[in-house]
């Protein structure tokens, strides 16, 4: 799965149109392996993009069910935060050790 594309169901507030529509272009930049299409390709991306944004925000919008809670952006944001610090000081240690290092 490409990184840049988001969650976007079950939040609070709910996923913006710009927020459906950027992962419905990352989606269609990594099936097509690149950024930019070529300009013959140009139309065929351009309307990839328009039917998975529409058929993402009919998805996320009307046909899931909600089961749970929302979920908060900024509390995922800071549990990812935490898991980088927490990634961050397994690798300096792994590395001090592998260097022979002392803290």
């Amino acid at each position: 799965m490409c990184r840049n594309i988001k969650t976007l169901f079950n939040f609070a507030p709910p996923a913006t149109e710009a927020e459906i529509e950027a992962a419905a272009l990352q989606y269609v930049r990594k099936v097509v392996g690149s950024s930019r299409p070529a300009k013959a390709n140009e139309e065929a991306f351009v309307q990839a993009v328009a039917e998975i944004t529409e058929i993402t925000r009919r998805l996320v919008r009307e046909d899931l069910v909600v089961l749970g809670p929302p979920r908060s952006r900024e509390v995922l944001a800071q549990q990812a935060k935490a898991r980088g610090q927490q990634r961050d000081a397994r690798t300096r240690a792994r590395l001090q050790a592998e260097l022979g290092l002392k803290t």
